[in-house]
């Protein structure tokens, strides 16, 4: 788990990361940044950077796996949450007066290892992001989205199979359902206060 202080760090991290490659198309020096980093930033991590603008969702991509270090993970997941997302148009810099960032980090996911009509008893909202795989077609959806939109463990099975592009009772006819845990922190206010917001 990291501290209150690596937490807010990786969310000015993200941000200084957006506005230094809109700005300058290149990523910020890390000697430029008058923010320490721990040991914990050099830990192979998977992560996940969310960007909302008043209220709806404007970008959202990650390192589902823990693939590389935590700096690099979360600096390339912002860029690519600011101007990579299929569903939305790049962000413009003046847009980030009214962007709030939201970094979580992720455990390694684990399969859940089980008869498919049990995994709903092994996934608790608020708590579980998911993974579903079948084939070439994967989705995922983090621990925040099942609470943020009132959903149970089979909706959120059900949800995160359409986002692979799967039915949503794929879960229940073969596909992989892995869950992880994430540690959220996000601006309560565009450049604003950094709080580690809690589900469960």
């Amino acid at each position: 788990m990291l501290t209150e202080t690596e937490g807010k760090t990786a969310v000015k991290l993200a941000r200084k990361a957006i506005e230094s490659f809109l700005s300058e198309r290149k990523l910020p020096d890390p000697h430029d940044l008058d923010f320490e980093f721990s040991t914990v930033f050099g830990e192979m991590r998977g992560v996940f950077v969310t960007l909302t603008e008043k209220g709806l969702l404007r970008g959202c991509i990650g390192h589902p796996f823990p693939d590389s270090t935590l700096k690099e993970a979360i600096m390339d997941s912002a860029i690519s949450a600011a101007i990579r997302d299929p569903r939305f148009p790049p962000v413009e810099e003046k847009e980030l007066d009214d962007m709030i960032v939201e970094v979580t980090i992720l455990t390694p996911p684990e399969r859940i290892n089980a008869p498919p009509k049990e995994f709903p008893n092994f996934i608790k909202i608020g708590r579980h992001g998911l993974i579903v795989k079948q084939g070439y077609c994967q989705g995922l959806l983090l621990p925040q989205v099942a609470p943020e939109n009132n959903m149970d463990s089979i909706e959120f099975l059900g949800h995160t199979c359409l986002k692979a592009g799967l039915s949503p009772d794929a879960w229940l006819t073969g596909a992989e359902v892995h869950c992880f845990e994430g540690q959220i922190f996000k601006e309560k206010e565009s450049r604003g206060e950094i709080l580690e917001e809690k589900y469960h």
